[in-house]
């Protein structure tokens, strides 16, 4: 019987691999970037974010789905990075890597109460909307207990990427500044929230190029192939969802 040592090796396989993770981080970071820019002019608190979408609704919604988007795409990001950062500092990319991804789930329960709020406006009236917001407003709901979680997670993850030598010092610093970015309901952009989308572009922009051409590039055809069958797919479904 052969040994096991004389077994073929396993290839390692880091999920979700290096297009998914390396476009996510070229991506997301410049949606979240374009969301804080198309509303920084509004004031930060949610009666003005609502005032601001009954006058401004194509701006405002455009703003909020860019900025849901990217925190969508900040997931594959976020794990690619700390597949990296594991390979020397497991702790920190475990510990940061889990508190953040946890925050990325919050940040995403708190912009399905944004789009309730906004329909309320359409479909209503903005002093109704305004009222019901600010009535439920601190209501207790479960998702509160990971709003702090994304803060520190993301000061964790910048530590331990810069120990694993992922990261520059002026990488990990970015991507530390992504700790101030608020948390909440209808939160609006402010210079901080402008500074931290920034230093999330610093950090990730470079690594996602880097994660991209760390391999082989795939020929023209099947890069066409596989861009045609994502985006047919993600319109199905976006129909099907409309549907339900």
């Amino acid at each position: 019987m052969a040994s096991e040592t004389n077994s073929p090796a396993i290839p390692v396989y880091s999920f979700p691999g290096r297009w998914i993770g390396g476009i996510s981080m070229i991506l997301g970071p410049l949606l979240l970037l374009m969301a804080e820019l198309l509303r920084v002019q509004f004031d930060f608190f949610f009666p003005q974010q609502l005032q601001a979408f009954d006058q401004h609704p194509t701006q405002m919604m455009t703003a909020y789905s860019f900025f849901l988007a990217g925190n969508i795409l900040l997931w594959p990001a976020v794990l690619t990075l700390t597949n990296l950062v594991g390979l020397k500092a497991p702790a920190w990319a475990s510990w940061g890597g889990t508190l953040v991804m946890l925050g990325l789930f919050a940040r995403t329960f708190h912009y399905g109460i944004n789009h309730l709020a906004f329909q309320l406006v359409e479909v209503q009236n903005l002093q109704l909307a305004t009222k019901a917001v600010a009535d439920s407003y601190g209501a207790f709901h479960i998702i509160a207990g990971l709003s702090g979680a994304i803060m520190s997670g993301w000061l964790i993850l910048a530590v331990g990427s810069y120990r694993a030598g992922v990261l520059s010092l002026i990488g990990a610093v970015g991507l530390g500044l992504m700790s101030a970015l608020m948390l909440g309901v209808l939160k609006g952009a402010s210079p901080v929230s402008i500074l931290s989308t920034v230093g999330l572009c610093v950090a990730f922009l470079p690594l996602g190029k880097k994660v991209l051409t760390n391999g082989p590039i795939p020929k023209r055809r099947a890069i066409l192939s596989w861009t045609f069958l994502i985006l047919g797919v993600t319109v199905l479904m976006y129909f099907f969802g409309q549907a339900g």
